[in-house]
């Protein structure tokens, strides 16, 4: 569900839905959104025109 709303955006503030938890990301990460999956476990990814890159799924806490 998560892949395939990020896959329909078009802009980062496009996956900001309740539940979801988007935010920026700060310091060696800054560029950088991430929305929760489950406990620490996060999908974060960058930003290029209309699509989402360098997606990865992280345990950054």
């Amino acid at each position: 569900m998560i892949l395939d709303r990020l896959d329909a955006s078009t802009q980062p503030g496009m996956m900001n839905v309740p539940g979801l938890r988007f935010h920026s990301l700060t310091g060696d990460m800054k560029g950088r959104y991430a929305v929760a999956v489950t406990g620490n476990w996060r999908i974060t990814f960058a930003w290029d025109g209309e699509d989402a890159v360098a997606v990865d799924l992280e345990d950054y806490h």
